[in-house]
C-alpha cells in the first residue's frame, strides 16, 4: 500500500458534484462513486474532513427577489441535505462518519465544535462539515479554508466536476484555454481566476494552506492526488 503524502486533509465538494449528470438535486449513484473514492483514501489512514456545497439545491447569491441573508440560509440547508446523503453512502460502506453543522440542528447532526471534530478525525472517522460557516455572505469555499485552518489540515483538495485543474479561461467555452500546473494565491487574485472566492483565497494565503485543484470524474483521481501523483493544479 502506498504511503499517502498528507496526514490530514479537507476535501471540498461542490453541490454540482452531488447532482451527478443532473443540474439539480441529488444523484445517489454518483454520490456512491464519490464515497468509494473517500473510502480509498480513508483506508490509507488519511484523516479526512469534507466540506460540501449546496449549489445543486440553491445558490444564495444568485437568487432574485429574496433577501440575501435569507437566501444564503436556504443554501446552507441544501449543504446539510448533501452531507446527510454522503454520510449515508459512506456508512453503508463501513466508513464511520460524523456530520457537523454550523447551524445547530441537534436532531439531524452534531453542532460544529472544533475540538470534537479533531477528536473524530484522530479516531478514524470522516467528518463532513455542512452549513458553511453558519453566516450569510460567506461561501462554502470560505468554509473549507476556515475549517482547514481550524483543524490544521495539511492541504485542501478542491474536487471539480468536468474540469481537471485551473485554467486561464473556461475550457468548456474556450478550447485554447491554458491549464496551470502550479500557481500561488497572489496570482489567482491578480488574474481574477475565480477558482475560489477572494475571501477564501486570502484566508488560505494568510494561513499558508496549500491547495490542489483536480478533476473528480476519474474514479482514482482522489486516491492519486493523496498519494502525491502529479495531477491538477497545485497552489502554494
Amino acid at each position: 500500500m502506498p504511503e499517502p503524502k498528507y496526514k490530514r486533509i479537507i476535501l471540498k465538494l461542490s453541490g454540482e458534484a452531488m447532482a451527478g449528470d443532473n443540474s439539480v438535486g441529488i444523484e445517489i449513484d454518483y454520490i456512491k462513486l464519490i464515497a468509494e473514492q473517500v473510502k480509498k483514501i480513508h483506508n490509507l489512514g488519511v484523516e479526512t474532513g469534507i466540506v460540501v456545497g449546496g449549489g445543486n439545491f440553491w445558490r444564495g447569491r444568485e437568487a432574485n427577489n429574496i433577501d440575501r441573508a435569507t437566501s444564503d440560509h436556504m443554501g446552507m440547508l441544501g449543504t446539510v441535505m448533501n452531507a446527510l446523503a454522503l454520510q449515508d453512502c459512506l456508512e453503508k460502506m463501513g466508513v464511520l462518519t460524523r456530520v457537523q453543522t454550523a447551524i445547530e440542528m441537534k436532531e439531524v447532526a452534531e453542532p460544529y465544535i472544533r475540538r470534537r471534530a479533531i477528536r473524530h478525525l484522530e479516531k478514524g472517522r470522516v467528518v463532513i462539515f455542512s452549513a458553511g460557516i453558519g453566516n450569510p455572505y460567506f461561501s462554502t469555499d470560505t468554509a473549507a479554508a476556515l475549517r482547514a485552518a481550524e483543524i490544521n489540515a495539511d492541504v485542501i483538495l478542491l474536487a471539480k466536476k468536468g474540469v481537471d485543474g485551473i485554467y486561464d479561461s473556461d475550457p468548456k467555452f474556450n478550447p485554447d484555454a491554458k491549464k496551470y500546473d502550479s500557481l500561488n494565491y497572489r496570482e489567482i487574485l491578480k488574474n481574477n481566476l475565480k477558482i475560489m472566492d477572494a475571501t477564501a483565497t486570502t484566508l488560505c494565503m494568510d494561513n499558508h494552506i496549500p491547495l490542489v485543484v483536480f478533476g473528480i470524474d476519474d474514479e482514482n483521481s482522489m486516491y492519486d492526488v493523496v498519494c502525491g501523483k502529479d495531477l491538477g493544479t497545485k497552489v502554494k
